[in-house]
């Protein structure tokens, strides 16, 4: 090893506490002594999620003697963003309390980052991965962009709370972590072809996560809280990968490229996840692999793995394949410098039954 390997340096940063179970979000305000939060707390939440759980939290930290404000907020865009940080300025928070689904969380994310106050990650939904991650998806004009934040100081996922959301939802967070097994494919791909920053643990964290929802697809069913028990462990520990990595590598390659392709160009109501899950199919099929595993583990989840599943066109599938490789000129993926053609792209998505 040379001498200036020894002069690197990497901050890791995890959730210091991660409660997962029923009825676990009674220990709120427990969680908070616990890390000597006072002062003016702020609870981010949404229109529906306040009626979900965020009036739950509220009545909580009151009745343990904090002074919390609601904030009622919408998706992850900058414009938002400014109103919360408006309004957390104007009451000198001193915390910040996320409770609803990604879009609250990454808002709280960016919220504490701009602060520098810590946050708690209190999920409604199980979506995608970024529940514990230090990684925020905000939506600009050209799509959603991944973007730096901050990891929480804990995550408290109440099972009771998140099975009583809409089932898709967490099938597509099943979808999003099921996707890492292309992401990793095309770090190591990297790895080997352009000699890329690489890291073992990481790639350990997020390959368990994605293989433990893949051999558990048939536990995992509407109206089961055992399905979130199952799922939601490796849903957080895949955002973590991200902090030992330093970046998106280990949970993102062509699959999200392909998403982010379908978000700027053909905008729909298919979540993140579900489109990084079709995306994987596909993208395992370029790299050699098993892609009929990852189809089979997404139906039995009952996530989407096809083109109208999406509500969406096969031309729409074929053109946001030939343009995905533009999305991230930085990152090294199987899809090359120069992409897939459309012939390429069609052949693939029909042998893979996506169109």
């Amino acid at each position: 090893m040379t001498e200036d390997f020894f002069k690197r340096a990497k901050a890791m940063v995890f959730p210091r506490n991660v409660i997962v179970g029923h009825d676990v979000i009674e220990d709120v305000a427990k969680v908070c002594r616990d890390f000597d939060l006072s002062g003016t707390g702020l609870v981010v939440t949404g229109n529906e999620t306040i009626k979900v759980a965020g009036r739950h939290v509220l009545d909580l930290m009151m009745e343990a003697g904090y002074e919390v404000q609601p904030h009622i907020t919408g998706n992850a865009t900058f414009k938002n963003l400014d109103l919360l940080l408006k309004h957390a300025d104007e009451i000198n928070v001193d915390f910040l309390l996320a409770v609803g689904g990604g879009s609250k969380i990454d808002l709280c994310k960016m919220a504490a980052k701009e602060l520098k106050r810590p946050f708690i990650s209190i999920p409604t939904s199980a979506s995608h991965d970024g529940i514990a991650s230090g990684r925020a998806s905000m939506k600009g004009d050209l799509g959603p962009k991944s973007v730096d934040a901050v990891v929480p100081m804990a995550v408290i996922a109440d099972s009771a709370i998140i099975v009583k959301s809409p089932y898709r939802l967490l099938a597509s967070g099943c979808a999003d972590v099921i996707s890492n097994s292309t992401a990793l494919m095309d770090w190591e791909f990297a790895r080997r072809l352009r000699n890329i920053e690489f890291s073992r643990s990481a790639f350990a964290l997020a390959q368990y996560s994605a293989e433990t929802i893949i051999e558990n697809a048939e536990y995992i069913r509407p109206n089961f809280e055992e399905s979130v028990w199952i799922a939601i462990r490796p849903i957080i520990i895949s955002g973590i990968s991200m902090s030992v990595a330093g970046s998106s590598r280990p949970t993102s390659g062509a699959e999200h490229m392909f998403s982010h392709a379908l978000d700027i160009l053909y905008p729909n109501d298919s979540l993140h996840g579900e489109q990084c899950g079709v995306g994987s199919i596909m993208m395992m099929y370029l790299h050699g692999g098993d892609w009929q595993r990852i189809r089979e583990a997404l139906m039995l989840i009952g996530a989407p793995t096809c083109a109208k599943d999406l509500g969406l066109k096969p031309e729409q599938i074929i053109h946001a394949l030939t343009e995905a490789h533009r999305i991230r000129k930085d990152r090294f993926t199987i899809l090359g410098d120069n992409g897939l053609t459309r012939e390429a792209a069609e052949r693939v998505a029909t042998i893979t039954k996506v169109i």
